[in-house]
């Protein structure tokens, strides 16, 4: 699921969202690197506080194609070309692109009102963070989605994000949390009919059924309510506690990037 073994110009073929999102996204930090004039419109991009409460809106937008440096640009890109092909194929195009731009777009939202009026933020870490969200969601509540391997190096990957989103410099924290717990709040309602992603190429395999003719029988359905409750809970728990983190980190930090 995670595993790239596509030819350049298959990759693209196959996954176009992801594709494009890559190539805008890199384009614009070069273009704004190169242009004259660059530095005049990146500063309008970013997502600046102050410029949102004065109604310039699109500083929700504008921030998830921009990055503050190379590295960062590279760590991001290189997230979303990873983990973002599954799930273009599962949802589809257009609700890819939906719950790729929805958590980051909120995400920038919440940073809006949480944050300093004077606080600067750039970057896509918000929607990779809203792609991982819908990953979490799938890990704890429909895992018919994900083979054990996958599941296996999906959650280990989300965990250490959120521990380094607290170790580094110069990252937007809210963006992170509520990108992740608008992407997992989203993915049953994305997630609704998606089947299980396999690899284009790959040779489908499915579970031999065996069937007993006795007259006792074991309803798998018998749990399902009670399973559900349980798993519905712990993904309130998880969402909770990362609201809550996000808030008490706005409420006592006392430096802004």
């Amino acid at each position: 699921m995670f595993i790239r073994n596509e030819t350049f110009s298959s990759y693209i073929r196959n996954y176009p969202v992801v594709s494009g999102i890559v190539a805008l996204t890199v384009s614009i930090h070069f273009l704004l690197i190169l242009l004259p004039s660059g530095f005049i419109w990146r500063d309008l991009g970013v997502g600046y506080n102050a410029g949102i409460a004065n109604g310039q809106y699109w500083r929700l937008v504008t921030p998830i194609f921009l990055h503050g440096s190379f590295f960062h640009l590279l760590f991001n890109m290189f997230a979303l070309i990873i983990f973002a092909p599954a799930l273009e194929t599962m949802l589809g195009r257009f609700k890819f692109l939906l719950i790729y731009l929805i958590p980051g777009i909120l995400a920038n939202v919440v940073t809006f009102y949480l944050q300093d009026l004077y606080y600067l933020h750039v970057g896509a870490s918000g929607s990779i963070f809203g792609l991982f969200g819908v990953f979490l969601f799938m890990y704890l509540y429909r895992n018919d989605l994900l083979d054990r391997q996958s599941a296996q190096t999906i959650f280990p990957i989300i965990v250490i994000s959120l521990v380094m989103t607290f170790l580094g410099a110069n990252i937007n924290i809210l963006a992170h949390l509520f990108g992740l717990a608008f992407g997992a709040l989203l993915a049953p309602l994305f997630l609704r009919g998606s089947k299980p992603y396999y690899q284009k190429g790959s040779v489908n395999r499915t579970r031999k059924v065996y069937i007993d003719d006795d007259d006792v029988s074991f309803n798998p359905n018998r749990w399902k309510n009670n399973r559900r409750n349980k798993i519905l809970k712990r993904i309130a728990i998880v969402v909770g506690a990362i609201i809550l983190l996000a808030i008490l980190y706005a409420r006592f930090s006392a430096t802004y990037y």
